[in-house]
Formats: C-alpha cells, structure tokens, sequence
C-alpha cells in the first residue's frame, strides 16, 4: 500500500494541536491531550495513528549523544559530482547519518554525522568521501551546543 505525502494530505486545526501536545510532552496521554482539544481519548488514538503511518509525524525519544558515549558530532557539506537524489540517497544509508538534506548554495547535500570520536569521525568522512557521486566534503565539527528543540509547533 502506497502511502500519500505528507504535503499532499490537508492537516485540520484539530490535528495540528494534537502535534504541538506531542511536541511538549511525547509521553502525554491520549486522555490528556483529548481534553485539551476537544476528543474523546479513542478520537486521539486514532487520529495519532493516522499522523504516525502517513509519516506526517513520528514519535522519538530524543537523545543527548554526549551522554551517549557519542563524543563527536559534526555537518558535512558535500559537492556532488552529478545525480545529487541518487549520491544524497546513498549518504543517508550510513548509519552515522542522522540528517541529510538536499540544498542549494556551496554544497549539494548536508549531513549531520554523530560519531564516537574524532578517529570515528574520519573514517566517516572517508566513507562519504569512497561513495560515487561525491565530489568533494567540507566538514563543520561542532564544539558546542547550545539549542536542539523539536518544539517548533504547527504555525
């Protein structure tokens, strides 16, 4: 069964606010987010399930990779040689990569690596270097951060 794009499905106003109760607080009840917008519990069951398998929204358990063990995070930006679909939709199979986007500008393709450490790191990007269709890496290792929220809401 072949699933609609999120872009092509209408989200209603009731829809968005189940997504921005979710975005406070995943764990919250269904019974909790239904009395706040208006549903019965079993009404939000359902519409959550819909937003889950349209892959309008997915519900994570967001980690800080420090704590983790992961020591090393960085964005590489990648010139492709050609096919920038086909060289980002290789890239994004690395299990280190956990964002790749395709855009415009200096480079290509960007992808957020999470790595153990700086050796792990390295053959990361020598790995992204090997795959056809790349041309060139820059890499931005990150020192500090100092925002990550996924609380951005519906507008």
């Amino acid at each position: 069964m072949t699933l609609p794009s999120p872009s092509a499905q209408a989200i209603d106003e009731i829809s968005k606010e189940i997504i921005e109760q979710l975005q406070e607080d995943g764990r919250r009840s269904y019974a909790a987010i239904g009395k706040a917008v208006g549903l019965s519990e079993a009404a939000v069951r359902q519409r959550v399930q819909k937003l889950v398998e349209s892959r309008v929204m997915q519900i994570v358990a967001v980690t800080n990779p420090l704590e983790l063990g992961f020591t090393r995070q960085a964005m590489i930006g990648i010139v492709a040689d050609d096919d920038i679909s086909g060289t980002a939709d290789r890239i994004a199979e690395l299990p280190e990569v956990d964002y790749c986007v395709v855009t415009t500008g200096s480079s290509d393709i960007l992808a957020e690596v999470i790595c153990s450490n700086d050796q792990d790191l390295l053959r990361v990007i020598e790995t992204i270097r090997g795959i056809h269709g790349v041309h060139s890496t820059n890499t931005f290792t990150y020192l500090s951060l100092k925002k990550q929220e996924y609380n951005w809401g519906t507008r």
